[in-house]
């Protein structure tokens, strides 16, 4: 069994609950078109040692597939892909805060897998599990709810009815705000990305911590606009979809910074 499988199995103490599956099929898609468009020619050389020549995209929803597998192999990774910290005043105290999180969560694993994938001495089968994972995670990263709160579990307990169908905070901006946007993911990516190479840096700025603290300053402002069992329509994606497409192309961006720096 290989050393990532091996991790998996043994770790401990995990929650019973499941977070959702986060920005769904077209929303990880779609960071990882962006990230596609915007890797250097060496990453793309290295990419393709590794998984000849899929896309990012192909692979963007697999750690949300395994959920489904029924051996228990896979479940110690339902914690990686999110971190809960109450609303923090500064960045000083989100990090100080961030750093104290009981581990494996959101923010160690993205540091953890991109260590793993930048060590040529990894066998070529755990880069490969760990790049998987790390095109989904910086997806999550980029979810605000997945830096939500822990007491309604990043907006899980939060309900309310979107269209008329009963659902939560947390799955509307995991799939339904996306879905709504009525794009293939292709189509989405291509709506967002952007050419300037001044933006491109603008938006790839700044350290994981600084990146995840900028998803939790949006999850508190959409707590804030959020009702419990209110029912929203038209009106919250009027109000949100700038907030959404932000984080997707940012989500996308910032990701393939990663991948070009480890690759």
């Amino acid at each position: 069994m290989n050393k990532i499988l091996s991790n998996t199995i043994i770790l401990l103490f995990l929650l019973t609950f499941n977070f959702g599956y986060s920005w769904g099929t077209i929303g990880h898609r779609v960071v990882a078109e962006i990230a596609q468009n915007h890797l250097s020619a060496k990453a793309k050389r290295n990419l393709k040692k590794m998984i000849g020549d899929q896309k990012l995209a192909y692979w963007a929803n697999w750690p949300d597939n395994i959920k489904s597998d029924t051996t228990g192999v896979w479940k110690a990774t339902d914690k990686w892909h999110y971190v809960n910290i109450n609303p923090q005043p500064n960045f000083k105290m989100f990090s100080d805060s961030l750093r104290a999180q009981q581990a494996p969560n959101l923010y160690t694993q993205i540091k953890a897998l991109s260590e793993q994938i930048k060590n040529k001495n990894t066998p070529k089968q755990d880069r490969e599990v760990a790049l998987r994972f790390l095109i989904h995670l910086m997806g999550d990263a980029a979810q605000p709810l997945h830096v939500g709160k822990a007491k309604d579990l990043g907006g899980n307990r939060i309900k309310l009815k979107f269209f008329g169908d009963n659902t939560n905070l947390h799955s509307l901006w995991d799939s339904k705000l996306v879905d709504f946007q009525n794009y293939s993911f292709t189509e989405f990516a291509q709506v967002l990305d952007v050419k300037s190479e001044d933006e491109v840096k603008s938006i790839q700025a700044g350290t994981l911590e600084e990146w995840l603290y900028d998803s939790q300053k949006i999850a508190n402002k959409i707590y804030f606009n959020s009702v419990p069992e209110a029912s929203y329509a038209y009106d919250y994606n009027y109000k949100f979809e700038p907030v959404l497409e932000r984080q997707l192309l940012y989500g996308g961006l910032r990701l393939a910074k990663i991948l070009n720096e480890i690759l």
